[in-house]
């Protein structure tokens, strides 16, 4: 596994591999430590005044943390590289407790890396990568219709992780990707037009499942009017495999044999052909689907395909993507049920998901594991507050199942989102609660970002903490109601921002507040700042131990891993994806 993926082309993108053992000490770290600030971490900051949270912390950190300016909290506790003379801008105020200072220096020696190494050209202290530099909503490395209807982060993404599948392919020998919680199908797009490869796209929403199918057939027109603009000799046949959409929900207590049997289904059903194209106009279009545009790529600068200088290197060699996968498309036999073309007909394939909710992540890993179809994976995953644990099976936000489980399964622990290895599930303290993988979730380098500006969105966390104090004035029984966002509360004074959120709970927006009461509260909003910025300092700590846990896991079953820092954490937040493979049985 090592050596397959130090073969890749982009070597430089993948962290040092850990070895087993150091994989293991480096939970042992995480737990203990994680269960020491557990109190800071499970704690909510809408109740830093009703449960007077800032006097939770050791007493010696208080009397030096309540003096941190915005930009020192940023740089003496949130910066890893703070460390780095060079780059400080901001020395420490006073003496610190060791405490402090070991609590700090913990945290960031325990989580993993977030960011990649400097990218060339990119602009000093820019929020976005360097392929937005030319224009802020276009990537310039991105063909112009992929970028239909997608939003820059989404289009940052969908090109470095095509280009990540499309290694994996290569290097599996196999050309056939299935896409998990394809949304709109922007990346499975880039991966079937872009990449020429075969992508079966699974997603459970119906609405989003008929956007992406006419979003392909906009794209195809697409394709079609620039032909129309070159001649027959600089546009070859395109990849003439177009994306198949599947309406369908990934069970995750369900065996790998049930997914296989849903993605033969839908190729059965979808093996009439290819979207037809939609446009302006869909004269002359017929037959288009079949052609290929991945043979015109590194033509000119205008053509649509021919922007990202990564894919055009990648598709040098021409119709060296021409393996196994492609040749073996599996169609519906006649006199063959689904079930029974699953197992003797289904071809090897590369799995891939994209920010991928909750359980959803982690069902994908054990159907790598256990599929002898699937010979690697690339998982993205998002919403860690809502993966299942032993603790809550059934946390908020959970998409409920078609069907009832079978009697027995919720009480298999294999089965939960976390934790997914026999080790991590045998380590005292490993249980992480609903709020610390919910602030695993944070934008860590936004709020840093936001620190060093000094923003007034930072006073907008101390204005709900303090209405929460007087809604449960009114109400004791109301604890942490959902009051949704205020637009633009930070620029409301509180009294407004009050009338707006006791109306949201149904308790009068015109109740009385102690102005004396409103301005001490007011006067601690360096407070709040402070204590939430020190449980987002546990945030990457708790997103390593559930990445780390599934790493372990995969380990456990005899396959090696890696965890790339692929996407710009201040662009894209959830930047880490695993990536394995498996030599061929």
């Amino acid at each position: 596994m090592s050596a397959n993926l130090s073969a890749a082309r982009d070597v430089d993108m993948f962290t040092s591999s850990l070895s087993a053992e150091q994989q293991r000490q480096l939970t042992k770290g995480l737990t203990t430590f994680l269960s020491q600030y557990s109190h800071v971490s499970d704690s909510y900051i809408i109740e830093f005044f009703t449960e007077d949270l800032w006097h939770t912390l050791p007493s010696t950190w208080l009397p030096v943390l309540q003096d941190l300016s915005y930009p020192q909290i940023a740089d003496l506790l949130l910066d890893a590289k703070h460390g780095d003379r060079r780059l400080c801008h901001h020395r420490y105020p006073s003496v610190w407790p060791l405490s402090l200072l070991a609590f700090r220096a913990t945290a960031h020696a325990l989580a993993f890396p977030r960011d990649r190494r400097p990218e060339r050209g990119r602009a000093a202290g820019s929020g976005k990568p360097d392929e937005f530099l030319e224009n802020q909503s276009q990537s310039s490395l991105l063909g112009h219709i992929f970028r239909k209807h997608v939003k820059p982060k989404k289009q940052h993404e969908i090109r470095k992780l095509g280009t990540l599948v499309k290694q994996l392919c290569d290097q599996t020998d196999c050309s056939r990707v299935v896409d998990v919680g394809s949304g709109q199908g922007h990346l499975t797009r880039f991966l079937s037009f872009g990449l020429g490869l075969s992508v079966t796209a699974i997603e459970a929403d119906h609405t989003l499942v008929a956007m992406a199918s006419k979003f392909d057939g906009q794209l195809l027109w697409a394709l079609e009017k620039e032909k129309q603009k070159k001649s027959s000799s600089s546009l070859g046949p395109v990849s003439q495999f177009a994306p198949r959409h599947v309406a369908g929900w990934v069970n995750p207590k369900a065996p790998w044999e049930a997914f296989i049997k849903q993605l033969m289904a839908a190729d059965c059903q979808l093996s009439e052909g290819p979207p037809t194209p939609s446009g302006p106009s869909k004269k002359r279009l017929r037959g288009s689907a079949h052609q290929d545009c991945s043979s015109s790529r590194g033509s000119t600068d205008s053509d649509p395909l021919s922007q990202d200088s990564e894919l055009n290197q990648n598709e040098s060699e021409g119709e060296s993507r021409d393996s196994c996968c492609s040749r073996v498309q599996p169609v519906c036999q006649e006199g063959v049920r689904p079930e029974e073309t699953s197992q003797r007909g289904c071809p090897d394939f590369v799995l891939t998901g994209l920010h991928a909710c909750g359980d959803l992540s982690a069902t994908l890993l054990r159907h790598f594991v256990n599929c002898p179809h699937v010979r690697g994976i690339t998982s993205v995953a998002c919403c860690y507050m809502k993966i299942t644990t032993k603790e809550n099976p059934t946390p908020p936000g959970l998409v409920e199942r078609p069907a009832p489980p079978t009697p027995g399964q919720e009480s298999l622990p294999s089965q939960f989102g976390y934790p997914m290895s026999s080790w991590v599930r045998g380590l005292p303290g490993h249980q992480l609660s609903y709020k610390a993988r919910e602030g695993a979730c944070h934008a860590v380098e936004d709020y840093v970002r936001r620190l060093r500006e000094e923003s007034e969105l930072l006073r907008t966390h101390c204005y709900r903490a303090m209405l929460e104090t007087f809604i449960r004035d009114t109400r004791p029984d109301l604890r942490r109601a959902g009051i949704q966002t205020i637009k633009k509360a930070h620029l409301l004074p509180f009294t407004e921002y009050a009338r707006l959120g006791l109306a949201r709970v149904g308790l009068p927006p015109g109740l009385p507040l102690d102005p004396e009461r409103v301005e001490s509260m007011l006067r601690q909003q360096g407070r709040v700042v402070v204590y939430f910025s020190l449980a987002l300092l546990l945030a990457p700590a708790v997103e390593t131990l559930v990445l780390l846990d599934r790493m372990i896991y995969l380990q456990e079953n005899g396959v090696d891993s890696r965890l790339v820092p692929l996407f710009d954490p201040n662009f894209s937040p959830r930047n880490f994806v695993l990536v394995a493979l498996k030599a061929r049985g």
